[in-house]
């Protein structure tokens, strides 16, 4: 889901979601890029589905601090928001699902052989939450969907693994 390579270009806020960065922050040549997750079914089926651009950071350590403030800013009752800090070639560095006034990284694989069990996991949890639709359970399918999503966050891109890890152990 995060590690489509597509344009990532500053858009306008999506309805619901109260920008939290100064103005400033859209700064083209800045690196890393938090964007946030579009999977509302209007958005996949127009074609819209790119990753929304929230702010963009001059270092890895900030964006991890605006991704933060972005979760301060949800409502406590509303559902987690899948954030993910995208490099300036639309590389995943990191990913984590913020509610609660806090984000939960996703610890990104260390391996090729992890990655595929990811992949193979999260495939699995897809066709799952498909078989749930069709039976008249959109919460489960829902929350299979999600489960999905937060394995596909743990696939950085080979280049970042090693790099975000040590982030995360840093931040902790």
């Amino acid at each position: 889901m995060f590690d489509l390579y597509l344009p990532i270009h500053p858009t306008a806020f999506a309805r619901g979601i109260p920008p939290h960065f100064p103005l400033g922050d859209t700064d083209p040549d800045h690196p890393f890029a938090l964007t946030l997750s579009r999977r509302a079914p209007a958005d996949l089926m127009s074609g819209r589905a790119a990753p929304l651009v929230l702010a963009r950071f001059a270092s890895l350590a900030e964006a991890m601090q605006g991704a933060i403030d972005h979760a301060e800013g949800i409502d406590p009752g509303a559902a987690p928001q899948l954030l993910a800090i995208l490099d300036r070639d639309a590389r995943l560095v990191l990913a984590g699902a913020a509610s609660d006034y806090a984000v939960a990284w996703c610890h990104p694989v260390t391996s090729a052989a992890e990655a595929r069990g990811v992949v193979t996991e999260a495939s699995q949890l897809r066709a799952q939450a498909g078989r749930a639709a069709t039976w008249g359970e959109p919460d489960l399918a829902q929350r299979l969907r999600h489960r999905a999503d937060l394995l596909d966050a743990r696939l950085v891109d080979p280049l970042w693994r090693g790099f975000a890890a040590r982030a995360l152990q840093v931040a902790a």
